[in-house]
């Protein structure tokens, strides 16, 4: 299959290492390690971390702050050019907003069993009784994107948090 979204001067691999380091600023910051970038014409636009914890904001996702963040660059809510990269497949309440400002593609690294939105439980993103689709590219450095969450999640539980 030929990806008319990746970029051949910088690889989806390029852009998740940048997600992954805003995973690690949240992962230092004791929040959910979730990072999400944006990119339009290959620079990045928004970049962000879940911050749900400091902001005591149940929607501080890592996508939904970066959502914002590239509507203000762009000066419209439509996102039409743009490439989402984030480190674990986004949650129905992310699915929504994404196709809510029309991006057409989506690149996540590692799946969500428990609440993704893109593949795993739901497809949102690709619903076509949705007035908007978006391509879905998953696995990307999944790797990497899922050690960082076993290992937050571990430590939580050994430090007996919820």
């Amino acid at each position: 299959m030929i990806d008319r979204f990746n970029d051949p001067g910088q690889p989806h691999e390029y852009y998740m290492q940048l997600a992954l380091s805003e995973a690690k600023a949240a992962y230092e910051e004791q929040e959910v390690p979730v990072g999400a970038v944006i990119v339009r014409n290959g620079a990045v636009i928004a970049s962000a971390h879940n911050q749900r914890e400091m902001l005591h904001d149940p929607t501080a996702h890592a996508e939904m702050i970066a959502l914002t963040q590239a509507a203000e660059a762009m000066g419209d809510w439509r996102l039409q050019d743009c490439i989402l990269y984030v480190t674990l497949e986004p949650c129905p309440m992310c699915a929504g907003a994404i196709v809510q400002s029309r991006l057409p593609c989506i690149v996540y690294g590692t799946t969500d069993p428990k609440a993704g939105a893109c593949h795993s439980l739901f497809q949102i993103t690709q619903d076509d009784r949705l007035n908007h689709q978006s391509e879905v590219i998953g696995g990307i450095l999944a790797e990497q994107c899922q050690a960082i969450l076993q290992e937050f999640f571990r430590e939580q539980r050994s430090l007996g948090k919820k």
